[in-house]
């Protein structure tokens, strides 16, 4: 009991959410007084015989519920003060099937055993789950790939960027603050099925690799998911344990690089009664450091060539939790709710010099010390009823999603003298409710409905030696609703869908010594999707899609007040970009082998108004150069992959994956005499990755890891190869309840960014960061209760939220 009102005290305070054990006094208060029957017994699992602990025991009379219990450690019961009268008595475990009987107490028998109960697990439920798996494993979906973290994937870095790199098809750039899927960085990243206000490298930046449960890639949603995201969606299914009793699971993990960092996770879990409730903490601290060098020659006597040098000391301070409930109202309702909290303060020492190609001229350099305090949080509530038919169901969910990011930055001259001081504030908003109804028509037809709002909003305030400079206000207004349609046909499968949405976008952007700006767009589309499966046997599955998709202007793109400022070059939004819009057609191939999986597939997408980043001219400080955004022309891109998982040995795990993209860009640049001049590009990318996991016995591990991405060309800037090597090393300690590892990453220190571009200038530049790494870890479980395979929501058994959302 102490277990119990500590963790549900320390997880959510709520002491209106303590296990009920005996009936309601109301309840009590109605009970013959004279009422001393006696019922016990004892609840153990059919397959094994273990006694099965916080089993509920619901003692009724006349369909009224009268009394009841829980199952304690040996699975034992005793129910006292019960009326001699006909009782029902069921008995509950979540993932088991019901046990129903009925006993009689009398003055001659006051007393009932029940003996040994025994109770049936699910068909569909008999899976058993661990905390973390040993080995990563990646599993081909109609509609999606799901990989669920191991972990060999969690030894590879502290952050979800770190170890996304690691997966087949995406590719994180943290040199650039990029994330890309089958090549292209139109991708959205979500947590648990949601959005937040944040880009896509800072959701990864910010989630604990240790507190990932699987990733999802959903290259071509249907019309049941949210539209946005060219390339995809990569979806974050954070922990969430479900066994039952108090389990635990502690990691604590060193990076050695150029300076050492720490990064550690708690999550706890307690599931009693009609009650789970669940932690996670977190926290990643530690200084990284990347450097860069840029030469610029600008082609003409008359201006001074250079180059550019990027030293970046980045400080994290940052803190990462997760803390919810669900609560089994009934077999029929269940009522969830969940928070996520961050908080980091991160310091920023940003040194940029300039050293001109004539030693006659004096170089120069700017330091910026950057203060920042950037608080995230998200608020989920969600209630699921299944109804008696089977499949049958209604999701009512809202989310609310917000950011504050203030930030202090001084810029200083290589004396140390103060510049300039920056003040810069950044609010964001995100507000989704949805609702979802799924009802089959009969045993092979199925339709799915939904509706969501969605509400963003984004304020941005940048002042200057304690003067306002600039003001930035954004809203966005989403209204949808989906329709999806499916039947199966013997070994033949299909889905048809369509979503409706109605966009609607305000913005104003206000800047001292310059006119106002306002912007607004309204679009009303409809986004088609349709899907065939053909599964001729078991062992080989054959999916074709089509779907259109939209790829709206984030905050960061459209937002006009500067993200960062160098000597030569600074960096924002632009406020008159526009969606673009893409349909998509993808061919996959599964085929089940004796020793594991190979999926091969292709696609061909034909993208309008395509966003990319551009340099050009400064409006605002003719000085420098502008780093932004703009919409191009049109884009066709087509590709292929080839992966697998094989056990090539029962010692020698092989997975892989390969894939080869195409595109032709259409756009219009501006080149060095300040005209705007369309180009053509054809572009060819080849990325590869192999993970070998060699079992030496049942408690070592060996792990070897290679990656490698091509280069690819732009309108304005291509990006030459890269690859990189990790080795690693994994020993189970304390029974298999514990965990050692080490990771050497990047052994030849190969990962850098480089780059090239002939507009406006002949531009060489190449980033390095601390990519050559040793990471230690230590891991360890712990609890009394059993892992059990429950009947969550729809999104913790591998499939996201359907809905108006997700």
């Amino acid at each position: 009991m102490k277990k119990r009102t500590l963790l549900a005290c320390m997880i959510l305070g709520i002491s209106s959410m303590q296990a009920q054990t005996a009936a309601p006094t109301s309840v009590i208060a109605s009970i013959n007084i004279n009422a001393n029957g006696t019922l016990s017994g004892k609840v153990i699992d059919k397959k094994d015989s273990q006694p099965l602990p916080f089993a509920s025991v619901t003692i009724k009379e006349d369909g009224k519920v009268i009394s009841g219990g829980i199952t304690k450690e040996n699975g034992v019961f005793t129910v006292n003060n019960l009326p001699l009268k006909k009782l029902t008595v069921e008995v509950i475990f979540m993932g088991y099937k019901k046990y129903e009987t009925q006993v009689i107490l009398t003055n001659d028998e006051k007393n009932a055993n029940l003996k040994t109960i025994v109770l049936e697990s699910e068909s569909k439920q008999l899976n058993e789950v661990s905390i973390v798996k040993e080995k990563s494993s990646i599993e081909q979906k109609v509609d999606k790939k799901v990989i669920t973290v191991g972990k060999d994937l969690i030894a590879s870095g502290a952050s979800a960027a770190d170890l996304m790199n690691n997966i087949p098809t995406v590719n994180v750039d943290l040199q650039n603050n990029t994330v890309s899927l089958r090549g292209n960085q139109n991708v959205r990243v979500f947590i648990d099925g949601k959005p937040s206000n944040l880009t896509p490298i800072q959701v990864l930046q910010q989630i604990p690799s240790t507190s990932i449960k699987q990733i999802e890639l959903i290259t071509n949603p249907s019309a049941k998911y949210n539209p946005e995201g060219m390339s995809g969606i990569i979806n974050i299914v954070l922990n969430k344990n479900a066994n039952m009793g108090f389990n635990g699971n502690l990691n604590t993990g060193l990076v050695f690089g150029i300076t050492p960092k720490f990064n550690g996770s708690l999550d706890l879990n307690y599931k009693f009664d009609k009650f789970n409730f669940y932690s996670t903490y977190s926290m990643n601290h530690g200084k990284r450091i990347n450097s860069g060098r840029i030469t610029w020659d600008n082609y003409e006597p008359t201006k001074q060539d250079y180059n550019l040098t990027f030293d970046i000391e980045n400080m994290n301070r940052e803190h990462f939790g997760k803390i919810g409930t669900d609560y089994y109202i009934n077999d029929k309702n269940t009522l969830s709710f969940y928070t996520i909290q961050n908080f980091n303060k991160p310091d920023v020492l940003f040194t940029n010099g300039k050293i001109y190609a004539d030693p006659n001229l004096t170089s120069e350099l700017q330091i910026q010390d950057v203060e920042g305090s950037e608080k995230n949080q998200t608020y989920n509530l969600a209630f699921k009823h299944k109804f008696d038919k089977e499949g049958k169901t209604l999701d009512f969910e809202f989310n609310l999603n917000q950011t504050k990011e203030p930030e202090l930055a001084l810029i200083k001259d290589g004396n140390l003298n103060l510049k300039q001081k920056n003040n810069v504030t950044k609010d964001g908003n995100n507000f989704i409710a949805n609702i979802d109804y799924a009802t089959p028509i009969n045993a092979t037809t199925k339709i799915e409905l939904g509706l969501e709002s969605r509400f963003d909003g984004t304020t941005n305030t940048f002042d200057v030696n304690e003067s306002p400079d600039a003001d930035f206000n954004f809203k966005r207004n989403i209204q949808s609703a989906y329709g999806t349609y499916s039947k199966e046909f013997g070994k033949w499968s299909t889905q048809l869908g369509v979503r409706l949405e109605s966009y609607t976008v305000n913005g104003t952007f206000k800047k001292v010594g310059f006119n106002d700006e306002t912007f607004k767009d309204y679009i009303f589309t409809a986004y088609p999707s349709a899907f065939i499966a053909y599964n001729p046997t078991d062992n080989n599955s054959f999916t074709l899609n089509y779907s259109r998709r939209v790829d709206r202007p984030n905050m960061d793109q459209v937002n006009k007040i500067r993200k960062w400022t160098g000597l030569t070059v600074e960096q924002m939004g632009n406020s008159e970009l526009k969606p673009q819009f893409t349909n998509s057609i993808e061919a996959n191939y599964t085929r089940k082998i004796k020793i594991g999986s190979l999926t091969a597939a292709s696609f061909v997408r034909f993208i309008n108004n395509e966003i990319d980043q551009v340099l050009t001219s400064n409006p605002y400080d003719p000085n420098k150069q502008l780093m932004t955004f703009k919409n191009f022309n049109n884009n066709t891109e087509y590709g292929i992959e080839f992966s697998g998982d094989l056990n090539l040995k029962k010692w020698w795990n092989f997975n892989f994956g390969l894939d080869s993209y195409f595109n032709k860009n259409t756009g219009v640049i501006e080149k060095r005499d300040g005209i705007l001049y369309q180009e053509v590009v054809n572009n060819q990318l080849f990325n590869a990755r192999m993970n070998h996991s060699f079992k030496l016995n049942k408690d070592f591990r060996l792990i070897w890891f290679t990656m490698y991405n091509a280069g690819q060309n732009g309108l304005q800037f291509s990006n030459k190869d890269m690859w990189k090597t990790d080795l690693a090393a994994r020993l189970n300690v304390l029974q298999g309840k514990g965990s050692l590892s080490i990771r050497f990453n990047d052994i030849f220190k190969t990962m850098k960014a480089r780059f090239y571009s002939t507009e406006p200038a002949a531009i060489n530049g190449n980033f390095q960061w601390e990519s050559q790494t040793v990471n230690l870890n230590f891991s360890y479980r712990f609890g009394s209760g059993k892992n059990r395979a429950l009947d969550r929501k729809q999104r913790e058994q591998n499939e996201s939220r359907g809905g108006g959302m997700f």
